[in-house]
């Protein structure tokens, strides 16, 4: 396969994974992707399959149970039927029996306190840290998608760290994107975006685009070194969320490097973490 054909068929797995986080709270409707691609339903299907290993409708029901799994967790206030609603089921029957087949127990079960208090224990807390609550605009970036929470992510940054170069690329944001909540997933399951952020107009560009949505977060600035953000993400899950009386969304968290570990000699990190937050 032609290296322009491998890098088309990328993108076009990647708008098809974008369109799912985008619309996770939909009726997703497939016909209507396949017309905005510009290909049929079967050249689509077979596309996601090749790049993900995983057919269209097993990744949607996978990360609508992933985000209502978290959801039952961090957002005490809502019903499980509005938790399914905002995770795209339709049917309260269908979303019970989707759950228990994925997580071997009911929903209320998986919310209950005696469940999340042996299940999700964690030991250290980031309560020293200061919140802010901020208005983010959109930010419209290029990335490449890592499979896995671990330390392979260096090599994704050191990819788009040739891509910045090669393109000359003055003036960027380096943006970690997480759809996942890892507390709940496992690390090998995972979806880690490693985004540049640039006003830098740029054409026929090797890498897809997504843009993050804009909205109201709570966020947080620490340092620290590998490691240390899936703790603090677990700690701000599952402790600070409860404990402050806030709840989270179906939009992916996010950080804003000011000092990448991947790419530093001495492996240590600078930046600000927005976690998506309401009412």
């Amino acid at each position: 396969m032609k290296k322009s054909t491998m890098q088309k068929h990328t993108k076009i797995a990647n708008a098809i994974m974008y369109y799912i986080y985008k619309y996770v709270d939909t009726d997703i409707n497939l016909d209507e992707l396949s017309h905005d691609l510009g290909i049929s339903k079967f050249h689509m299907h077979r596309i996601f399959k090749k790049e993900f290993e995983k057919n269209i409708y097993e990744s949607i029901k996978s990360i609508r149970l992933q985000k209502a799994s978290s959801l039952l967790l961090t957002n005490s206030h809502a019903t499980i039927s509005e938790i399914a609603s905002n995770c795209g089921y339709s049917s309260h029957a269908s979303f019970i029996k989707a759950f228990k087949e994925r997580f071997s127990r009911t929903p209320s079960v998986w919310r209950s306190k005696e469940y999340r208090k042996n299940y999700f224990l964690n030991e250290r807390s980031f309560a020293n840290l200061e919140m802010k609550v901020v208005k983010m605009p959109k930010i419209d970036v290029y990335y490449i998608r890592h499979k896995g929470y671990n330390e392979k992510i260096k090599k994704v940054w050191q990819k788009l760290q040739t891509w910045v170069y090669f393109n000359e690329i003055k003036e960027y944001q380096q943006i970690a994107l997480y759809h996942d909540n890892p507390t709940i997933t496992s690390l090998e399951q995972c979806h880690y975006v490693a985004c540049i952020s640039t006003e830098q107009s740029l054409t026929n560009s090797s890498l897809s685009k997504l843009t993050i949505p804009k909205g109201v977060y709570a966020k947080f600035d620490f340092s620290g070194k590998y490691g240390d953000v899936l703790e603090f993400m677990q700690w701000v899950y599952f402790e600070w969320l409860p404990e402050n009386g806030y709840e989270t969304t179906t939009k992916p968290a996010y950080s804003i490097y000011h000092k990448n570990h991947f790419l530093e000699d001495d492996s240590l990190f600078k930046l600000s973490y927005y976690l998506p937050i309401k009412i």
